[in-house]
Order: structure tokens, then C-alpha cells, then sequence
């Protein structure tokens, strides 16, 4: 089952150090099959949970934040543990330091955020399969046709504040 409103879902690095909890859904999750995340990760993909970075909670440690480029050319900013440099979350220049990119496979439950859209899928790796029923683009896509409703609200609501 996906993850509703008022619910939280805990995470955290492999050594423990870590933790942190989100609050509500998601905005939106990616699948990203970019050469970039593939070299970050060290695999074929990445997934990614969109959410204010508001209803991130640090429960445990600080995390090291790594500047690092993007394809974009913009680059990132990815919250790792300082001793085991598990990258927990990112923060694009372009969306800014108000939305988080939670790695959800640092998440305790990480199979209450699958995909809702595959995207960067002409440069992923040939021999992956990806789910029928699941959007999946060659590149980005436009977020007003493919985020429901209430992301869009959110998203707009954080944009309006500024914060």
C-alpha cells in the first residue's frame, strides 16, 4: 500500500548514524535511468522521492553535505552520512533547497514509494525491464500531465511561499 497523509516512513544510512523520517506522500517518485545517477549509485538506476524538505525529519546525526555536478549543469547538493557516505537525499539546484530527492532505498519500507514515472529511460541499461502500467519517458516529462492534483497543489503552495 502506498504511503497516505500523516503517515511516516523512517530511513537511514547502513551504519546507523542516520536517521531520518518523512512525513506524508511523496510529491512525486522517479525511477531515473540517467548515465549521471548510474555513476552515482554504482547501478542501473536510482529512485527518487520528491517531498518538502520540511517533512524531512533528522531523527539521529547530521548529515555532510557533498556539492556535486549534474547533468543539468547546475549541479546537487547530496545529504551523506559522514562515516558512511550513504547518500540519503539530494537537493537539485533547480528545484532548490525546498524539495528533497529521498533516495528511497534508504528507507526502512522502501516498497511503499515505487515509481510513478521512469524517466532518462533512453540511456538505461538494455537488460532492465520496466513495468507495464508505469509511465516511462525518454527524458524529463511535463509535471502538469503526469503529478495528480494534489502535488501540483503543494508544489505551487511551496512556491508561493517562498520557502
Amino acid at each position: 500500500m502506498r504511503m497516505q497523509e500523516g503517515e511516516k516512513l523512517e530511513g537511514g544510512c547502513d551504519c546507523g548514524a542516520i536517521r531520518y523520517a518523512i512525513e506524508g506522500p511523496p510529491l512525486f517518485v522517479h525511477g531515473c535511468h540517467c548515465r549521471w545517477c548510474q555513476r552515482e549509485t554504482g547501478s542501473a538506476f536510482v529512485i527518487n522521492a520528491m517531498i518538502e524538505t520540511a517533512r524531512v525529519h533528522r531523527l539521529a546525526g547530521e548529515p555532510l553535505f557533498v556539492d556535486t555536478p549534474s547533468a543539468s549543469g547546475k549541479g546537487q547538493r547530496i545529504a551523506r552520512c559522514p562515516t558512511c557516505f550513504v547518500a540519503l537525499w539530494s537537493h537539485y539546484n533547480g528545484a532548490g533547497p525546498r524539495i528533497a530527492f529521498v533516495r528511497v532505498g534508504t528507507l526502512d519500507d522502501p516498497d511503499r514509494l515505487p515509481p510513478d514515472i521512469h524517466i532518462f529511460t533512453a540511456s538505461k541499461q538494455p537488460w532492465v525491464i520496466l513495468p507495464e502500467g508505469t509511465p516511462a519517458v525518454p527524458v524529463y516529462y511535463d509535471r502538469k500531465e503526469h503529478w495528480p492534483a494534489a502535488s501540483l497543489a503543494r508544489r505551487r503552495t511551496l512556491l508561493e511561499r517562498g520557502t
